[in-house]
């Protein structure tokens, strides 16, 4: 713990006053401040080629000294970088047992003293993995080439939370089931299209299934909510977006069927629209990307004979064949709940009501000169009832519903050289076991933002944003209820230089967040930025912190 702390310790002494110490609006992890912790290092390891080096990958067995192993009151996981040169925005998926529970993304790092960033997750809800020695991994890609020197140093820590009677274990499921690629050299996440499919088997003595699911746009797709629609897409210049439009879902099937879908949050990385926006207040989500949940448990009657069932994880867009880019990650984990007795789990479902895609429409109508004006909406409607009997025989009638909304509003004039985008984005899921609300998710994801290219070069631009980030959550009921509501505006230029570096731009970014939960926890931030000089001058003149969570 003593060489961890004191890495740690060199890390945040050589940040500099000149150092960009960026971060992500966030509330801390809900931890006892009064018990025995214990830390330990995982990963201290400098991403450079790795693209090619491979992810860094380690055995982590649970620490014997901080009370019974599996019994703690809490994880949290620290991970802390620093970097400096010029870098893109890497992508980095968490993975133990083979199963991904943390999805995160760098901050880019520019010339001069460089930027540091420390962010802690709580990964409590994964404990029975955490129980177990196991093979932990970190995949975070990168490279080193003319134009791009940033090295990612990176430490990883684990922090364990001794039990008490002032703060009993945390609830955990009986098992954990990866719904994965199951690869020991990667991160273990899938790249679709096309979908990924993986059979699993569950015990015969299930009585509950709750998944969590990850999935986030690259390439072509990471900006998919700029899309433009087939029909219009020879309109504009084809290097400006990519086709298949503005419309995302993400699918769970279960042998064929719908069980549950997501309509994923824009997440926006720090290169993204106009780096200086992120100078040094991040995005919110990109260093906690979210995930998305589904109660499986209407398909557990279907499940526990024994057999093994085909799930499929796959993503797909508002068009007639509901075609995608290259590509999303996708993977997903199943928290399985089990009966007191070994006695087979019985049952039938007697509602399914979900059809294969959303009810989706595309409108719109095109001009000369490249100007066009198109919206996309879709609807999703699933109902799912199954009567669950446990070998102890308890009788559980499972109702598991979805009513999710969305429309992309998109103009592009000038040949796509000025966009428009507004996007609305809300739903509730929600499951109850004999009446008893055990998965609730309630969210509102409103995206607005303008685009102007400065000329047919592609070099300079000025951008704006205004997005907000509003659920009310419970995962599933090993878990308690959250709300939290974040509220961010951006506005500036930027320039583009010679090999990758040289850029010049300035932004500014004002992030209002909030957080409470059902045991009376909360937290609140208010906090602007100005970047006047892309790297140079940067100025926080707002920064108030409340809650009880603040200390």
């Amino acid at each position: 713990m003593f060489s961890l702390l004191w890495s740690i310790f060199l890390l945040l002494s050589s940040s500099r006053a000149s150092v960009i110490q960026d971060f992500q609006v966030a509330q801390p992890p809900v931890v006892p401040a009064d018990t025995k912790s214990c830390t330990v290092e995982i990963i201290s390891h400098d991403f450079a080629n790795s693209f090619a080096d491979g992810p860094a990958i380690t055995q982590l067995n649970p620490p014997q000294d901080c009370g019974s192993v599996g019994s703690w009151a809490a994880i949290t996981l620290n991970l802390t970088v620093t970097t400096n040169g010029t870098q893109f925005d890497r992508l980095g998926i968490f993975t133990f047992h083979n199963v991904e529970i943390w999805r995160t993304s760098t901050f880019e790092p520019t010339i001069g003293d460089g930027i540091i960033w420390t962010y802690i997750k709580d990964v409590t809800q994964y404990m029975p993995l955490f129980s177990q020695p196991g093979e932990f991994l970190l995949e975070l890609d990168n490279l080193i080439e003319t134009g791009l020197d940033g090295v990612y140093f990176t430490i990883v820590a684990a922090t364990y939370y001794e039990s008490s009677t002032d703060h009993p274990p945390a609830k955990k499921a009986d098992m954990i089931i990866p719904l994965s690629t199951l690869s020991n050299t990667t991160g273990d996440d899938a790249s679709v299209p096309p979908a990924f499919s993986l059979n699993v088997t569950v015990p015969k003595n299930t009585v509950a299934i709750y998944a969590e699911l990850f999935a986030s746009g690259n390439g072509l797709e990471e900006d998919w909510f700029l899309n433009v629609p087939d029909e219009f897409f020879p309109d504009i210049s084809s290097n400006i977006t990519s086709s298949h439009d503005g419309f995302r879902e993400v699918r769970l099937l279960i042998d064929g069927l719908v069980a549950g879908v997501a309509f994923p949050y824009i997440t926006v990385f720090s290169g993204g629209f106009i780096p200086s926006f992120w100078r040094p207040i991040g995005s919110y989500g990109v260093a906690e990307l979210p995930t998305y949940f589904v109660d499986v448990s209407p398909f557990v009657p279907l499940l526990t004979d024994g057999s093994p069932h085909n799930f499929t994880l796959d993503v797909v867009s508002a068009e007639t064949n509901h075609t995608i880019n290259s590509n999303w990650f996708v993977s997903g984990i199943l928290q399985v709940i089990l009966d007191t007795t070994s006695e087979p789990t019985t049952g039938r479902m007697t509602v399914h009501s979900a059809s294969d895609y959303a009810n989706t429409s595309i409108t719109g109508f095109a001009t000369d000169f490249g100007h066009f004006d198109a919206t996309v909406t879709a609807t999703r409607d699933i109902h799912i009832e199954a009567d669950i009997r446990s070998g102890s025989d308890q009788l559980t009638h499972v109702v598991w519903k979805q009513d999710l909304r969305f429309t992309n509003i998109q103009t592009y004039r000038n040949n796509g050289l000025l966009a428009t985008l507004t996007q609305t984005s809300y739903g509730n899921s929600s499951s109850t076991h004999n009446g008893v609300a055990v998965l609730s998710d309630i969210f509102s994801y409103p995206f607005s933002t303008n685009f102007d290219y400065l000329d047919e070069t592609l070099t300079n631009w000025t951008s704006s944003i205004d997005h907000s980030y509003d659920r009310v959550l419970l995962p599933n009921p090993l878990r308690m209820v959250s709300t939290i509501s974040n509220h961010q505006t951006t506005d500036g230029f930027f320039q583009l230089g010679s090999d990758k570096s040289g850029n010049f731009g300035n932004g500014t970014n004002n992030n209002t967040f909030s957080y409470s939960d059902a045991e009376g926890n909360t937290y609140t931030r208010r906090v602007n930025a100005i970047n006047s000089n892309f790297n140079d001058t940067i100025t926080i003149p707002l920064d108030e912190v409340g809650g009880n969570l603040a200390p």
